[in-house]
């Protein structure tokens, strides 16, 4: 089931990704897609180990005009960047009162993940409320299935993959059949949409 639109409030102040088998392709095909001067931050969750996260970080910064970095603590979260969860760590956002910041904790796994998708989420609904957009990728398990029903009851936006794009249709799979979704869509259009959703006409996007 596909859930009714989002009514986003005013504008979108952040979009969250969670990805899992599949994700370096998955992320490869949005990522260098989206144009310098993207006027959200992107934050992202891609189950993987340390060192690996960092070298996926690099990879994609060489080939976006986006600056893609390995989330690190207390690094402050703005328009035009793009945060990965580093390995074996747990990342999650929150507001000093001026600032947009990056937490790295070792906070336990959840859904016996750390990096997890649920805990980016949750932390991004409490802050941002209904300007956040949720992606939901390729990957195995239900990892964000909680983080993507706390943006949908803070009135944000839950995007998922559809299953013949993605490598495992586990993670979107479960969004889906709760009926969180708002958009179902294949890989190849997700690029499109997330410059349509923070108001850049699709043909910017590359």
């Amino acid at each position: 089931p596909i859930a009714t639109p989002a009514q986003v409030s005013n504008r979108l102040r952040a979009i969250c990704i969670g990805v899992s088998t599949g994700g370096p392709d998955a992320l490869q095909r949005i990522i260098p897609k989206l144009p310098a001067g993207f006027p959200v931050p992107i934050l992202i969750v891609q189950h993987m180990p340390p060192v690996f996260t960092k070298s996926l970080a690099d990879q994609l910064n060489r080939f976006s005009p986006l600056t893609v970095h390995e989330g690190s603590e207390g690094m402050r979260v703005e328009p035009g960047n793009t945060y990965i969860a580093p390995g074996g760590h747990q990342m999650k956002v929150e507001s000093n009162g001026m600032f947009e910041l990056l937490r790295i904790t070792d906070d336990p796994p959840v859904n016996n993940a750390r990096p997890s998708v649920n805990y980016l989420f949750q932390s991004a609904a409490l802050l941002y409320g209904g300007q956040m957009a949720a992606v939901i990728l390729t990957g195995m398990g239900n990892d964000g299935l909680k983080g993507c029903s706390d943006v949908h009851q803070a009135g944000g936006s839950v995007i998922s993959q559809d299953a013949e794009s993605c490598v495992v249709f586990g993670m979107p799979r479960c969004v889906q059949e709760a009926g969180l979704s708002h958009h179902v869509l294949p890989l190849d259009q997700m690029a499109g949409k997330l410059c349509g959703l923070v108001g850049i006409g699709a043909v910017t996007c590359r």
